[in-house]
């Protein structure tokens, strides 16, 4: 059965959206794990996350994730719409590579654990909403990095219980285990899926 997604909701920008605040919660002491509905990204990890992570290499993404800078815009600077197909997680996954890691200065760590759930929410938005383009946007704050994915849909995903052996459909669970904030906001218009990553200024 479903679990609820949201904890609450929260009047963002003077849209109603539905949220989790804080740390990520506990999952379900039975075995199973939250996961979001349709947060199957393109490259979908088999296993445990810290692998998927691992086949991700920063050297190797420089000069392509320079390439789609120059092609698409930087996200850090204004909204970059990317076309809805499964190509564009690569792109999205490379411009906030050479965002986060090069020009913000962040750890190759957070870095990897972002650049993972770009893939979720990308995925997310090319497979299951139906839109031809959705919107990619990363923003910086003191102690934060926070990713956001705009698209037209106003479907809000939910909460379903997920096997720890299970090798789809583990969108959420990896969210959940890797940011420490992440929600909806509802838009007139579509909705913005984001999470948020805490971050040790210098």
């Amino acid at each position: 059965m479903p679990l609820a997604y949201a904890e609450g909701l929260e009047q963002t920008r003077g849209a109603w959206g539905a949220y989790s605040s804080g740390s990520a919660p506990e999952g379900p002491g039975d075995g199973h794990h939250g996961s979001m509905a349709g947060l199957d990204g393109i490259d979908q990890p088999r296993g445990h996350s810290r692998a998927a992570a691992a086949r991700w290499s920063p050297a190797v993404e420089d000069e392509q994730g320079l390439r789609a800078l120059e092609l698409f815009g930087n996200p850090a600077e204004a909204e970059v719409p990317l076309p809805s197909r499964p190509e564009s997680a690569a792109t999205a996954r490379r411009l906030a590579q050479i965002v986060i890691l090069r020009h913000w200065g962040l750890t190759p760590k957070l870095t990897e654990d972002a650049v993972l759930l770009v893939s979720e929410l990308v995925g997310n938005a090319v497979r299951h909403t139906g839109a031809r383009v959705f919107g990619l946007r990363l923003r910086r704050r003191r102690g934060w990095v926070r990713v956001e994915v705009r698209d037209p849909s106003r479907g809000l995903p939910c909460l379903m219980p997920v096997q720890e052996t299970d090798i789809s459909g583990r969108g959420l669970f990896l969210v959940d285990k890797l940011a420490d904030r992440w929600g909806v906001d509802l838009l007139p218009r579509g909705k913005t899926t984001w999470f948020e990553m805490r971050v040790s200024d210098r």
